[in-house]
């Protein structure tokens, strides 16, 4: 294509940016054509208004399951933000000269089947190779990047790129060596399967792009094609006689949306990114300021910043002299500005005094920052998305949209002293809406589990918005064009055809929380036809424990629970009448039916209107009968201890019952497991039991002690310093002893010899 000016960059470079801006300026094009997917030209008109802050980004995602999403993020030192804003600017035509974004999801799906084909491939075959190398895009080419690591004296080839173009004194160097070193990278890339028919098909249509320009009368001295430079060699040359090729597709939209920072960089996985974009903004300030060592002082200023802002000091002479070291760095590694790798050394021997960890928070602070870019309101969303930030900003919640992580306590209760009904129920407005992101799963907000258990009147959130966040709220679209309906969508998704009871109650449970009441009388009837069916125990507790969650927040939440009780009055009856054949099972399913019966107990308290008999009598049917799991055996036993229903005379003839030299081991230690579950200070307190437990150790002989110390080890396993000092204290009176001795001989760690010994207990059995 001889005469068009083609001018190659790296898709996050300042410096390409900067330079870029001045060729447009000098070469005075008709006609700028950009690297960027053809049907995103629609976006430019948003992306050059004044209130549109980068980072920001165009997603595309498809309209159907599963939902495939590309994203095309910009900086403010993106050099294809810096030629749309030139163009804009000096009213110069643009075009965008990519593959469509439906043809990139449409490629995006083919090279997830292709892989997950060679993942069932790969299981078929036993003790086989892999032969399948992971594919990556023509701009993530790790191998080459490796080497070229591996030969530059930097060792690394972010370094090597700063300081051999970032650090450019001019475009006629910038503007040759990133053609240059596109052209090398593109002669030692491998090329493989999808991603060289990729390649060819994106030069291919870039290439028809600039034809059709030439061809329409532009002067091809007066095109300037702004694209990535790996593909300059490939665009360079045309045939006249090619024709636009045909791409495979999938219907999608696309929308504009802010960015970040973090997601910009390397660490968050985006392959096209770089380590430190808060850093290469200052890179961009220098150039625009024409101060070549404006990004060293900026960077080791802020590190001193941060550093002060932590408590911890950080002079003005130790900035000072980092940055002397820095340019002394720059100096030994050939170059006269300082990289990223220079700067940060300098800091870590002055700022740090040799230390990395000292300054590690600050410089991921520096290098990466916080920085969330910024959408004019109703530009370029889905409805759901304009449905977000319209209840962001009438729930006054804007300020949380941040990347730093707030935390927001929330009181449900109405607020007597608003002005107005909006305002005196906002809390619990807020609640709403949180909780429908959370079932939608936006993880904008994280719910803290309460510390107060009777505090249904107060949440608190942890909220932070990542990128992520505005991804899953756009593929939410498909659900509903508002935040209500598509959580009403996704509930009532979550209940149909679920055989397992439990996952409907969590539904009903949702839809309490979210204030919807609709779906909330949906999922009720879905419970009311599964509750007939035969449910088995642990399935109905986790039923009961969403239920009486429901019915517990249910005035808190203006909510009709009235249909909720009858349910949980007939899976409790339930309950109490299948518990004992359910403790019937070995140590491991045991492990399931105890937190069963510690939710149903919890239940059962919290619910005045539940019949306690029917639970004391199960309770203690289980806790009293030899023919079932001893560990749950011991733990209704404990209950009824913490009921006051159990005497303390009842507990002396049970644990000589239970403890006696009769007994197996296994089964008295597994009992006794059972019973310090729960309500382990009241069990401390009680010293009649510590001395029957002795008694029964003092009764067994040296096989039968072996075997009651490894579960009896097991039981107090999880025993806290305090409580075996409590513990300690009981024993030293039983024995004579000094209770501080006791507490020392039970806390002190076991030597080698005892460790040994208790290992080789562990995995002893005892019925051989």
């Amino acid at each position: 294509m001889s005469g068009v000016n083609f001018f190659g960059i790296r898709h996050l470079s300042p410096a390409g940016a900067f330079f870029l801006r001045e060729f447009l300026c000098e070469t005075k094009p008709e006609l700028v054509i950009i690297e960027a997917p053809m049907d995103f030209e629609d976006t430019v008109s948003d992306i050059v208004r004044s209130e549109t802050k980068p980072p920001f980004a165009i997603l595309a995602y498809t309209q159907s399951v599963p939902i495939r999403t590309i994203l095309y993020p910009f900086a403010e030192y993106s050099p294809e933000y810096q030629a749309i804003k030139w163009c804009y600017e000096n009213n110069v035509k643009l075009k965008f000269m990519d593959l469509p974004s439906e043809t990139f999801l449409a490629l995006s799906d083919e090279r997830i089947r292709e892989a997950e084909q060679d993942a069932d491939e790969n299981n078929e075959q036993d003790d086989s190779p892999n032969e399948h190398n992971a594919e990556t895009t023509p701009d993530q080419k790790p191998d080459v990047y490796e080497l070229l690591s591996e030969k530059s004296e930097d060792g690394s080839h972010e370094t090597f790129w700063e300081r051999t173009l970032e650090h450019c004194e001019n475009a006629e160097a910038y503007h040759p060596g990133a053609n240059l070193f596109g052209a090398n990278i593109r002669e030692l890339s491998e090329k493989n399967g999808i991603d060289e028919k990729e390649t060819a098909l994106r030069e291919s249509c870039m290439r028809s792009v600039i034809r059709n320009a030439v061809n329409s009368g532009i002067s091809p001295e007066k095109i300037v094609v702004v694209t990535g430079a790996y593909h300059v060699e490939g665009l360079k040359t045309w045939e006249t006689d090619e024709e636009m090729p045909t791409f495979p597709k999938l219907q999608s939209l696309h929308t504009l949306m802010p960015y970040s920072y973090y997601r910009l960089s390397t660490r968050s996985g985006y392959g096209a990114g770089n380590k430190a974009p808060a850093y290469y903004e200052l890179i961009w300030n220098g150039l625009c300021q024409n101060d070549r060592f404006y990004a060293a002082n900026a960077y080791l200023s802020k590190i001193a910043e941060k550093m002060r802002e932590s408590g911890n000091a950080a002079s003005s002479a130790q900035v000072i002299e980092a940055l002397r070291l820095s340019k002394t760095l720059a100096q030994l590694h050939g170059g006269n500005i300082p990289t990223l790798r220079d700067i940060r050394d300098a800091a870590t021997t002055c700022i740090g005094e040799g230390s990395f960890a000292a300054i590690s928070t600050a410089v991921a602070d520096t290098e990466i920052g916080t920085r969330l870019g910024e959408i004019p309101e109703g530009v370029s969303r889905t409805s759901i998305q304009d449905d977000f930030y319209r209840l962001l900003k009438e729930l006054k919640l804007e300020k949380y949209r941040s990347v730093t992580a707030q935390e927001l306590k929330l009181d449900l209760r109405e607020n007597l002293r608003a002005s107005s009904e909006k305002s005196a129920f906002l809390d619990l407005n807020r609640s709403y809406f949180l909780h429908k992101l959370r079932v939608l799963g936006i993880n904008f907000a994280q719910l803290i589990p309460s510390k107060q258990d009777n505090a249904t009147w107060a949440e608190t959130w942890q909220i932070q918005w990542t990128t992520e966040c505005e991804i899953v709220l756009v593929e939410s679209a498909l659900k509903g064009d508002t935040i209500e309906l598509a959580a009403g969508f996704e509930l009532k998704e979550s209940v149909e055809n679920k055989e397992d009871i439990s996952i409907i109650a969590k539904a009903v449970e949702d839809a309490f929380c979210c204030g919807m009441s609709n779906a909330a009388s949906y999922a009720v009837n879905a419970l009311q036809a599964a509750a007939a069916d035969n449910i088995p125990f642990e399935e109905t507790a986790k039923t009961m424990f969403s239920l009486s969650n429901v019915i517990s927040y249910g005035d808190i939440r203006k909510a009709d629970c009235s249909a909720v009780e009858p349910i949980l009055k007939q899976l409790y009856y339930r309950a109490c009448l299948i518990m004992s054949s359910s403790c019937i099972c070995d140590d491991n399913a045991a492990k399931e039916t105890a937190n069963a019966i510690n939710m149903i107990n919890s239940v059962e308290l919290a619910q005045g209107f539940l019949e306690t008999e029917k639970w004391t009598k199960a309770l203690s049917e289980v806790s009293f009968r030899d023919d079932l799991n001893t560990v749950l055996s011991g733990l209704c036993a404990a209950i009824l201890l913490e009921r006051n229903k159990m005497t303390n005379d009842e507990l002396k003839t049970e644990v000589s019952r239970r403890l006696s030299k009769g007994v197996p081991a296994d089964l008295g230690a597994g009992w006794f497991e059972g019973l310090a579950m729960k309500n382990r200070n009241g069990l401390i307190a009680r010293l009649s039991l510590w001395e029957s437990l002795d008694d029964y150790l003092k009764e067994l002989d040296d096989e039968e002690f072996k075997r009651a110390l490894v579960f009896l080890r097991r039981a107090f396993a999880d025993f806290s310093s305090g409580e075996k000092d409590a513990i300690a204290e009981n024993l030293g009176e039983i024995w004579g002893l000094n209770s501080e001795e006791v507490s020392e001989a039970l806390n002190a760690p076991l030597d080698a010899a005892s460790q040994q010994a208790i290992d080789d207990l562990s995995g002893f059995d005892f019925d051989l």
